[in-house]
């Protein structure tokens, strides 16, 4: 039993960010000293030279990618490795955006192939709190071509094209490679992303940082990876299931669900050929699986852990009310 794959749990990656403030330490209980803020918290990740190393277990110090180069299909599923290879394909983080971040724009698998970049970067967002005014953007709010677009960008007026809403906690919002978008001050979530760390920067407020420095902005590589049309909604929609499952986002990249459990919950993957994501947004639970009798893994708020593609059934016994993202490959 001892070599046999368990659920994993990880180190995280910690960045500090021009935008970042405080909440990944007073929310999460995350200690980011000596940053002097955490912008995001890297929970689990295979992006190279960011890879989130194993924490508990025999395997404890490898990092993601190395125990998919060991376990291939056992460790993410035989369709996900042949699709996939040695990288493991979701990042997941929290982001606590105390100002606002870049107006920006990620290219899809294709533009990025042809950039020779790696993958592509869909992402979608859970919000876990809010301040109450807090806005973010996501697409435009009219149809625009790419002059329009380039006129607003040179006047600084690319706000006014630009689609802003309300968020609050609960909120979801799935954000497909080339949908321009920018979080906006008193967000904080859970992000699900392709393992891609390719950002488009195309208007940083006129910041500057602490040295008097500006970000580096990408206009002209980001105008092949826009989408210019406009939507009808933005924000996803979804039917909250006490004690079960509801879905939040279906994509090619990755499906996320909510659990909500206030009693334990059992759930069956024998038919799922694909790993699982556990990501505690709210409150802490047990994992007990494949018919062991102790819990063998305590997840908190702020903390993932993957379930190897080879584990047929997880029981989730929740210490208090409790929200967990669901996410794994259909």
């Amino acid at each position: 039993m001892e070599n046999q794959l368990y659920p994993l749990k990880f180190k995280p990656v910690l960045k500090d960010k021009i935008w970042g403030g405080t909440k990944i330490r007073s929310v999460l209980g995350i200690d980011f000293s000596p940053l002097p803020n955490c912008g995001e918290a890297w929970v689990l990740s295979g992006v190279d030279g960011n890879q989130t190393a194993i924490v508990n277990g025999f395997l404890a110090g490898n990092d993601l990618n190395e125990l998919v180069e060991i376990y291939m299909g056992d460790l993410v599923g035989d369709a996900v490795y042949e699709r996939f290879g040695d990288e493991f394909p979701i990042l997941v983080k929290f982001i606590d955006a105390a100002d606002y971040l870049s107006i920006q724009v990620h290219p899809d698998d294709e533009l990025a192939a042809k950039r020779n970049i790696g993958y592509g970067k869909s992402e979608m967002w859970y919000i876990i709190d809010a301040d109450p005014d807090s806005e973010l953007i996501s697409g435009f709010s009219r149809k625009v071509d790419r002059e329009t677009y380039l006129t607003h960008l040179h006047n600084k007026t690319l706000r006014d094209i630009l689609n802003v809403e309300k968020v609050k906690k609960g909120d979801v919002f799935y954000m497909p490679a080339g949908r321009v978008h920018a979080l906006g001050p008193g967000t904080f979530l859970a992000e699900i992303q392709q393992t891609s760390d390719t950002t488009y920067r195309i208007y940083d407020w006129d910041r500057v940082d602490h040295e008097g420095k500006s970000r580096e902005l990408h206009i002209e590589e980001a105008l092949d990876a826009i989408d210019f049309n406009v939507y009808d909604d933005y924000k996803s929609k979804y039917k909250p299931n006490k004690n079960g499952s509801a879905n939040l986002v279906t994509s090619p990249f990755f499906t996320t669900n909510l659990i909500s459990l206030d009693k334990t919950l059992g759930k069956d993957y024998s038919e799922l050929d694909s790993f699982v994501i556990y990501v505690c947004v709210a409150g802490s639970v047990s994992l007990v699986h494949d018919g062991t009798t102790e819990p063998q893994i305590a997840l908190s708020q702020g903390e993932a852990v993957l379930i190897p593609a080879g584990i047929d059934r997880v029981d989730i016994i929740p210490s208090s009310p409790s929200e967990i993202l669901e996410v794994y490959i259909a």
